[in-house]
């Protein structure tokens, strides 16, 4: 009868009843009551494919309720749990071989934040350091075309009892996108709960092994993106993206507030201003600053923040990043060369910080 009960209830993750599915771990356990008085009791235990299974709670209630309607709603029922793949790591045990945690922002979109954290990656990556990248940006995810392997797929592997999806390696550095999961050319149409849980899964149901540095390229202004990774990761410092013009500036304030909030304390290792002056290539010597002269380091000194680098607007740079070829590539040019020395200037000041600072604390943790 228990078993009849259970074939009614349909396991949304395949489409069929929990007996079909293979979910019936064992045979379901019925005891007598001991006493008068005392009810049935039912022991189910059903099998999930992990812990983090989001029609776990709705299956379980329905398996409850099925029982009850068969056999009698006076009857006792325990669902005990088990999972295919081994639970997820707690918060703050995620990326146990991960050193440092960077998170690249801007307050405003457009300012080149994706660009910035593509070419420090890879900038690292060719000073000899292990690298992950992950794009954060769920609704606007750009990393697998910088990096040329749009049409690339991740795989899932099994370690250590649990799946995990490999990152793609390219130029040295492990990435992973919502990207590569969603069509290219449709929109994600997701409520904030759905992707910051497909965030989650990009960050602790993956295999990202040792890094030196794990790059975290976060979507423009302030959101559930930005909670969600300061709730699960201890991140070792902020980088602040912003171009030199003034709306830009008072965005990046923002930014800048958000990680330096009493809540937050995640330090500032530095402001990175990007487009800082236009370069035609047949006037290379020449400076155009169309978007304001220097905001950033005004900033940078009214905030007491270290200019890790000052970037030229030039048209290779964006050509590169359309073309899948980052400019941190070639480092015998002179944007280039720019992305090396901002990756050194990004080692110094994280050296600094572990020397002089203690390990950031994940938010909502004491």
């Amino acid at each position: 009868m228990i078993i009849d009960a259970l074939a009614t209830v349909t396991y949304a993750g395949t489409k069929k009843n929990l007996v079909e599915s293979g979910m019936v771990a064992d045979t379901p356990a019925v005891a007598a009551p001991a006493a008068e008085g005392e009810p049935w009791r039912v022991k189910v235990v059903l099998e999930f494919p992990r812990d983090t299974d989001p029609f776990l709670k709705s299956t379980i209630k329905a398996a409850e309720a099925a029982i009850k309607y068969h056999c009698g709603k006076d009857v006792e029922v325990a669902i005990v749990t088990e999972f295919k793949s081994a639970p997820r790591p707690e918060v703050g045990q995620m990326l146990p071989g991960v050193k440092n945690i960077i998170a690249v922002s801007s307050g405003k979109g457009g300012v080149g934040k994706s660009t910035v954290s593509a070419n420090l990656a890879i900038a690292l990556a060719r000073l000899g350091y292990r690298v992950g990248l992950l794009d954060t940006d769920i609704f606007g995810p750009s990393m697998p075309k910088m990096f040329n392997v749009e049409n690339e797929r991740p795989y899932a592997i099994k370690k250590d009892g649990r799946d995990l999806i490999c990152p793609i390696e390219q130029y040295g550095v492990k990435l992973l996108s919502i990207g590569f999961f969603v069509s290219p050319t449709t929109a994600t149409l997701w409520r904030g709960g759905m992707a910051t849980s497909a965030l989650k899964q990009l960050i602790a149901d993956a295999d990202w092994g040792e890094l030196d540095y794990f790059i975290l390229d976060t979507p423009p202004g302030t959101s559930d993106i930005h909670l969600t990774l300061l709730q699960t990761l201890p991140i070792t410092g902020a980088v602040i993206v912003s171009t030199p013009q003034q709306v830009a500036l008072a965005d990046a304030r923002k930014g800048i507030d958000m990680y330096r909030n009493d809540k937050v304390n995640v330090p500032i290792l530095g402001l990175i201003e990007n487009m800082a002056w236009f370069t035609p290539a047949e006037l290379p010597e020449n400076k155009y600053y169309i978007f304001g002269k220097e905001g950033c380091k005004q900033l940078a000194a009214e905030m007491d923040v270290p200019l890790l680098a000052q970037i030229p607007l030039v048209q290779s740079i964006c050509d590169n990043g359309d073309n899948g070829t980052p400019a941190a590539l070639n480092s015998d040019t002179a944007t280039g060369l720019a992305f090396i020395n901002l990756a050194q200037a990004v080692v110094t000041v994280v050296n600094r910080r572990n020397k002089e600072q203690p390990q950031t604390k994940i938010v909502g943790t004491k």
